[in-house]
């Protein structure tokens, strides 16, 4: 895909996953399909303790799977190593690249997405595509600030890119994210932890979609 087919596919996304190399410790391959059936757009690529080499070869069954399905493929925090990964596209967060240097590394034709956990974050920031706005505290995220859904509401007024609430979204409380203005949500253990993760994405699509 080009930039302009990127973009495309981000507008129309609403169902973001964000899965570490091997979660529980297994192939990737069978839970990112499952995910990808039910009707997650966007996979995200996060697993911070692993060196060059092995989070390159961690990529390419992400990379085979969205491919498959047309959805779109994020590495977290190495805009570096996004083309050797073939990924399309890196998401920073305030700890990270900053956005110039990530842009820079990527460039034009990729995304680049980034945190914001308060207004302050989400407020004149440039060169990035899309969002992803902390709603609920997590434990996959210690350090992050918890919104809530005052800063949903804020970012549903403020933002004009696509964005994610993110943050301890689970089926029980994904329609009131979404009521209070969020045209996404990306998840980790709501997929990732469900019994049937195809089941699972697809019950938190049919929520998102009944939304629009």
């Amino acid at each position: 895909m080009d930039g302009s087919a990127r973009r495309e596919r981000l507008a129309h996304s609403r169902l973001y996953l964000v899965l570490e190399a091997r979660p529980h410790g297994a192939d990737p391959s069978p839970l990112l399909d499952a995910a990808l059936r039910g009707g997650v757009d966007v996979v995200q690529l996060r697993d911070k303790g692993l060196d060059d080499g092995s989070l390159i070869a961690a990529a390419e069954p992400f990379h085979a799977a969205c491919a498959g399905h047309g959805a779109l493929f994020v590495l977290n925090d190495r805009p570096d190593l996004v083309e050797a990964c073939r990924a399309d596209g890196v998401h920073v967060g305030r700890s990270d690249a900053p956005v110039e240097e990530a842009r820079a590394l990527v460039g034009a034709d990729r995304l680049v997405g980034l945190s914001g956990s308060t207004i302050e974050e989400l407020e004149g920031v440039g060169g990035v595509d899309y969002f992803g706005v902390t709603a609920f505290a997590t434990p996959i995220k210690a350090d992050a600030v918890a919104g809530g859904l005052d800063l949903v509401r804020a970012a549903a007024g403020l933002l004009t890119i696509p964005w994610f609430a993110i943050g301890g979204i689970q089926l029980s409380n994904v329609a009131e994210v979404v009521t209070a203005g969020a045209p996404g949500v990306a998840v980790v253990r709501a997929i990732r932890d469900a019994e049937d993760p195809e089941v699972a994405a697809r019950r938190l699509r049919q929520v998102l979609d009944r939304q629009e």
